[in-house]
């Protein structure tokens, strides 16, 4: 193999990727000389730690309403926070619009190029800039998301634990990135680890780099990449409250900082190590303890919340939403499954 020879693999699954490249709607077509830079920025932080299937909705709806680097550094905080609600890890969210201010104000709304000044911008850490840098400019980039890493371990059978092992994937997926093409071949590992070598019974009679594979020669591809187990999750308490007056029910925002910052949802007392009951109540009423909690999954812990209803007596300020038309308050998850469990449960 000649200095500037692709490496096999890499020459073997671009091969592939031309003829069977997924189709997403922030994706331009294999070997294309215009990305949108803007889709690119918008669809892999969107994509951090939440499924295609998940994002593909909300990225149509997102680029239908904010479709460039101008109108989304135009729009309001709280329609940005209502947009994101249900797709979760909502600092991503402020950070697309802190970004996109910033590729305004100081770049003339053009995205940077290069790895370090993607790296400045909100949100953008070491493994988007790199995708950034590789697809939308088709810079040589080491891009390595877990479905990269997935492919990395098998095809080199490394069997340092997780997260142990990045430092040895990342060199590895290094050797293979290749000079030209270096954002088609990172989408083309991300789409081989999504449809063929996956997590649990990898389909090695398709896939395009087998007889590279030292995994698949050694019998056992699905034994890697091997992983530490896992600590459980911690679990907090909180109560949520419901209160209700003439078919609407009080909505408040939470602070800009700390967990679901800046969104539109349910009053809660405190988030505790223990129930905390009616603690911190929105208003002095006749509250009523529902029988069934509703749990929800954070990143690094559980929360399960009681529920606590009532209907509102005399003046109490705050934003009063519809009850009939609650889905469309942009509520997060959490605060979407109360307000479910709450109407089935009173009707």
């Amino acid at each position: 193999m000649s200095a500037n020879a692709p490496h096999p693999i890499a020459r073997d699954l671009l091969n592939w990727y031309d003829g069977n490249a997924r189709v997403l709607p922030w994706r331009a077509p294999p070997a294309s000389a215009a990305p949108d830079p803007y889709r690119v920025w918008l669809s892999e932080v969107m994509l951090q730690q939440t499924q295609v299937a998940t994002v593909k909705p909300y990225f149509e709806a997102w680029v239908a309403r904010w479709p460039d680097f101008e109108a989304l550094a135009a729009a309001e905080d709280g329609e940005v926070m209502a947009a994101w609600a249900g797709l979760g890890y909502y600092a991503r969210a402020r950070n697309l619009l802190k970004g996109a201010r910033a590729v305004v104000a100081e770049h003339g709304g053009r995205l940077p190029t290069h790895e370090a000044e993607l790296r400045a911008i909100a949100g953008v850490g070491d493994y988007t800039a790199a995708a950034i840098a590789a697809i939308a400019f088709g810079r040589r980039a080491v891009v390595v998301d877990a479905n990269v890493e997935r492919v990395t371990a098998r095809l080199f059978a490394i069997p340092t634990p997780l997260p142990a092992a990045k430092p040895e994937i990342r060199a590895a997926a290094d050797r293979m990135t290749p000079d030209v093409r270096a954002g088609d071949f990172a989408q083309a590992m991300m789409d081989l680890g999504a449809t063929i070598c996956t997590a649990r019974a990898p389909r090695c009679l398709l896939c395009p780099v087998a007889e590279h594979c030292m995994a698949r020669a050694a019998g056992e591809p699905e034994r890697l990449p091997r992983k530490l187990a896992k600590k459980a999750r911690p679990v907090r308490y909180a109560t949520i409250f419901w209160l209700e007056r003439a078919g609407q029910v009080l909505l408040v925002r939470r602070p800009d900082r700390g967990m679901l910052g800046g969104m539109r949802a349910l009053p809660t007392g405190p988030w505790a190590d223990a129930p905390p009951g009616l603690a911190d109540a929105p208003a002095d009423a006749a509250w009523r303890l529902h029988e069934h909690p509703v749990e929800h999954g954070f990143s690094h812990f559980t929360i399960i919340c009681a529920l606590a209803s009532a209907r509102a007596d005399g003046h109490i300020e705050g934003e009063w939403w519809p009850v009939a038309d609650i889905e469309s308050a942009g509520l997060p998850t959490l605060f979407a499954k109360a307000a479910r469990a709450v109407k089935e449960t009173e009707r």
